[in-house]
């Protein structure tokens, strides 16, 4: 697996890069802004981006699908409870800081239970609701990037719409903390940690916190 994070736009979103050694077939994964360097980063690496995968729909994480879209003809995938947030700014939350972000529509959807291919790359799909009601996790590899599900130290916000903070910490424990300790976890703000860190030191989920 080829893996590279990019930190891009005024929010410092973690944009990532998803390629397979094999057939070179890639994935830009929450492209909010700078697509043009993002698009040369993955030339650089003889990557052919072939598709766009939203781990939830808010703004800064969808602001630059459009360009990537257009220059790749990349597919979008998304959850399906949050495909409504590509194209609706208020949705979306852009509307509400002074620029609407509208995405192009989905082409195909993340769902808990069904793999989801990048080249012969196979990754898990875990549906984690409560920052946005159709979050996503990637796992795969001892890895698993989980835009604003979990962060260092921290869970995503959960007053905006669609949030709540009992799915959210439920999910993390019940869905990320079985992928075990070791597991490296690749947010979509700062930087990575593990589940065992997060498990012994965030103050959301330290074992003894009850719901």
């Amino acid at each position: 697996m080829i893996l590279h994070r990019y930190v891009v736009g005024p929010l410092m979103v973690n944009s990532y890069i998803i390629g397979c050694e094999e057939s070179r077939i890639a994935a830009i994964v929450d492209p909010g802004d700078e697509a043009e360097r993002l698009l040369e980063q993955a030339k650089a690496l003889d990557l052919n981006i072939k598709q766009i995968i939203n781990t939830h729909g808010h703004a800064d994480h969808i602001g630059n699908n459009g360009e990537v879209k257009r220059a790749t003809g990349a597919e979008i995938y998304i959850h399906p409870l949050d495909a409504e947030m590509l194209t609706n700014p208020e949705k979306n939350l852009s509307v509400f800081f002074g620029e609407a972000v509208d995405s192009p529509p989905a082409d195909g959807y993340l769902e808990e239970g069904r793999p989801h291919r990048i080249g012969e790359l196979a990754f898990r799909i875990i549906h984690i609701p409560g920052h946005s009601s159709g979050s996503v996790c990637l796992a795969a590899d001892n890895l698993a990037i989980v835009g604003d599900v979990l962060f260092a130290g921290s869970i995503g916000r959960t007053d905006f719409p669609g949030g709540s903070f009992d799915e959210l910490v439920g999910g993390i424990r019940a869905k990320l903390f079985p992928l075990g300790d070791s597991t490296e976890i690749l947010p979509g703000h700062g930087p990575p940690t593990t589940i065992g860190d997060e498990r012994k030191h965030n103050p959301f989920l330290r074992e003894g916190l009850r719901l």
